[in-house]
């Protein structure tokens, strides 16, 4: 006889059992301790004495259940799923099955048919595990890049975003810098103060916010951001992580930020950016005093930066190409440019010109890299519209500057009725309306105190007048 499989059950009601049998434990003891009748020992204690301890394994052990599904209907249903349903979850898959199809069986049921197919992983199957990465072993090779928006003035001034450069083979902070929002040009006064510091580092390396990646690029784009096409033109790699984990140095650099940062401009009394971006320098000392970490190799691989800083004017810049109509004319930023006439412009009619919108918010028109003289043909049209598209790292900036727009607006003229513009005017009395039934009564009571009132007067005017010593 091979291997016996007993529950741990079956093995005490075996022992209990040969205890009876050696005369060692009574039926009613053996009773009390299985908790179990009299009679059902004394049925289990035959069974032990004809067949052994194996008859008092349980008989329904390693047969097929009565209420086991067809395999046919677990088939039939998988090909549904299969067919219809691939990507559905078990307890919806269960709910379509018994709703267009009459196939009613239970979710669970569902599920491990799912999973011993494949069609389905478990919760423990799906799980994903972000292995630590080293540090890049040379100060200068990555950079990490990051926004990171707070109330870093607590209830003293409004939430703002601090953007963080970080160094990854060190956790050096290399330049911080608050900002209303992230924006390209937000990133590119941190990115412009940061080349002037250390030089052009190897690469940058993001998340996919849409200042580093196109979300959605088309065969009409180049798939660039302005933020990738400047860098590109310094010759640096930007590189974007897949989740937040994969970027963790400069994570974590924030949660540290978050309480440090914070707690460090409420003792020194700062409220708003400017103060904050004045308190920064002293603040990057002091923490990479304390938390930075020397490299793996003491190579600098910051690069020089190669190119005169006025020119950095025309590299952080949005590039943008736009057509020229035939009145000279073209739209860009909800504008009209009007170019002025010249032997250049002339032939520019129905070609397309690139435009340069600068830091400081002026705007380039070039042909061929020549700068044509231009002017804003109506400055007024430039407003925030109801149907305009922002982001969630926007949102701030943009309510911001509709409140402003807002307080600034005229006040809506007062719209007059009908009757005012007729010559009627308000003069704020009620009308008389109907006359009372008791104001005839009201009127004679108030001339009858008149005559009383009048009456006296007269009579005190007389006994003075009979006095006359008093």
């Amino acid at each position: 006889m091979g291997w016996v499989v007993m529950s741990e059950r079956e093995l005490n009601r075996v022992e209990v059992l040969a205890q009876v049998d050696d005369g060692q434990l009574s039926v009613d003891n053996a009773a009390n301790m299985l908790n179990l009748t009299p009679r059902q020992v004394f049925r289990l204690l035959k069974r032990y004495r004809q067949d052994g301890a194996s008859a008092i394994r349980h008989k329904a052990r390693d047969k097929p259940p009565n209420n086991r599904i067809h395999h046919a209907k677990r088939d039939y249903a998988l090909s549904l799923i299969k067919e219809s349903f691939a990507d559905f979850g078990p307890t919806l898959a269960t709910e379509m099955l018994a709703e267009h199809h009459g196939f009613k069986v239970s979710r669970e049921t569902v599920r491990k048919w799912m999973q011993e197919d494949g069609i389905w992983l478990s919760r423990k199957q799906r799980r994903t595990f972000h292995q630590p990465r080293l540090r890049r072993e040379c100060y200068g090779e990555l950079i990490q890049i990051d926004g990171s928006d707070h109330r870093w003035f607590e209830d003293r001034g409004d939430p703002c975003t601090l953007l963080i450069f970080i160094d990854d083979a060190t956790s050096t902070l290399m330049e911080l810098r608050f900002v209303k929002s992230e924006s390209t040009f937000s990133y590119f006064e941190a990115l412009e103060s940061y080349l002037l510091k250390h030089g052009r580092p190897v690469a940058f390396y993001s998340d996919k916010h849409t200042v580093f990646r196109v979300p959605k690029p088309n065969e009409h784009m180049t798939g660039m951001t302005q933020f990738g096409r400047a860098l590109a033109e310094l010759n640096i790699e930007i590189i974007c992580a897949n989740s937040s984990q994969a970027k963790g140095r400069v994570e974590r650099a924030n949660r540290t930020l978050q309480d440090r940062l914070v707690k460090e401009l409420r003792i020194a009394g700062i409220s708003n950016m400017d103060d904050g971006n004045a308190f920064l320098a002293g603040f990057i000392e002091r923490y990479n005093t304390k938390f930075a970490k020397a490299p793996a190799k003491p190579d600098n691989l910051h690069r020089a930066l190669n190119i005169e800083p006025d020119r950095l004017a025309e590299v952080f810049c949005l590039r943008d190409r736009r057509y020229v109509t035939k009145d000279l004319t073209l739209k860009y930023d909800r504008k009209r440019i009007r170019l002025e006439v010249n032997d250049l412009s002339r032939g520019l009619v129905g070609k397309y010109v690139e435009v340069y919108e600068m830091l400081d918010g002026r705007i380039q028109v070039r042909a061929k890299g020549v700068a044509l003289p231009c002017s804003i043909f109506d400055p007024h049209q430039q407003r925030v519209t109801h149907a305009a598209i922002t982001e969630n790292k926007h949102l701030s900036a943009v309510l911001a500057h509709i409140k402003e727009e807002q307080e600034k607006a005229v006040p809506p003229p007062k719209v007059k009725p009908v009757s005012a513009k007729n010559g009627y005017k308000n003069t704020g009395r009620r009308p008389p309306g109907r006359p009372s039934k008791m104001e005839a009564y009201y009127e004679r009571r108030r001339a009858e105190r008149a005559a009383e009132a009048k009456a006296a007067e007269t009579t005190s005017g007389t006994s003075k007048a009979l006095h006359p010593l008093e």
